[in-house]
């Protein structure tokens, strides 16, 4: 009865805190959205000197999604980076998983930052996909980098000899950060994307309030994304030990049985 527990407890990815943490990511993401969509403010100025109206109007909602998710993906994706060092370094299946489990995260909150900013850019830049923008390229690699991490582990059948390949690939691959970031500022002249807003101070109120919460409740969600997708990243490699330990064994007793004959 006791192992039958016990391993039902194993197979299960959720706890407690684990439920109140994800009660409170749906209900933070529910509240975002009616601040996002139906409180805050469209974005609408008018010229100096001739009075007409301009600017992203509605489509500046976006920035509450976009934004957030951009956030989480750098941090995922360094997390995964960190993690993969702790492999390098200790070997324990502990941070491989952590490493494992950050990045699928990362390169899904990445794929939906690809996917926001398209959507923004249309109204805003008459665009979907500006092939020349430097930052938009950037992240995409970013996005194929990571990718790429994921096949590989996937390409070989042990977790264990999918590690440390995996992550030399994700220390290379985090490089990409700090250029798409800087990117603004380094190459100008070939990014539609304007500079940093929320560092140059040109939000306030409850336009900067909601995109700090929007940040927040994202954090939220990515850490119970990370939480989930480790607590099964350590099921796989207990069970690829535990089918390995069986084998093991049941060799074992097979050629006990051929050295009795």
């Amino acid at each position: 009865m006791t192992g039958n527990v016990q391993m039902a407890d194993l197979k299960n990815t959720s706890s407690k805190g684990s439920k109140i943490l994800g009660t409170s990511s749906l209900v933070g993401f529910a509240v975002l959205l009616v601040l996002a969509f139906f409180l805050t403010d469209p974005d609408i100025r008018f010229h100096p000197e001739t009075g007409e109206e301009f600017g992203q109007f509605d489509a500046v909602r976006l920035l509450y999604l976009h934004v957030p998710l951009i956030s989480v993906t750098y941090l995922a994706f360094i997390i995964c980076a960190i993690a993969s060092a702790g492999y390098l370094f200790r070997r324990t299946l502990w941070w491989d998983s952590l490493a494992h489990s950050s990045a699928e995260v990362g390169t899904l909150t990445c794929a939906l930052v690809l996917v926001t900013g398209s959507i923004w850019g249309r109204p805003v830049w008459n665009t979907w996909w500006e092939w020349g923008d430097v930052r938009i390229m950037s992240t995409l690699i970013l996005f194929l980098l990571f990718l790429g991490y994921l096949a590989l582990r996937r390409a070989f059948e042990s977790p264990q000899r999918a590690a440390r390949p995996a992550a030399v690939v994700a220390l290379i691959a985090v490089l990409d950060i700090p250029l798409i970031n800087r990117s603004v500022e380094w190459w100008g002249n070939r990014t539609l994307h304007q500079k940093s807003t929320l560092s140059e101070f040109k939000i306030e109120d409850l336009t900067l309030f909601t995109l700090m919460f929007g940040i927040l409740i994202s954090l939220l969600v990515m850490t119970w994304l990370i939480l989930h997708r480790f607590r099964i990243a350590w099921l796989e490699h207990v069970e690829f030990e535990q089918g390995v330990q069986a084998a093991i064994e049941e060799r074992r007793q097979i050629d006990s049985k051929e050295n009795q004959r």
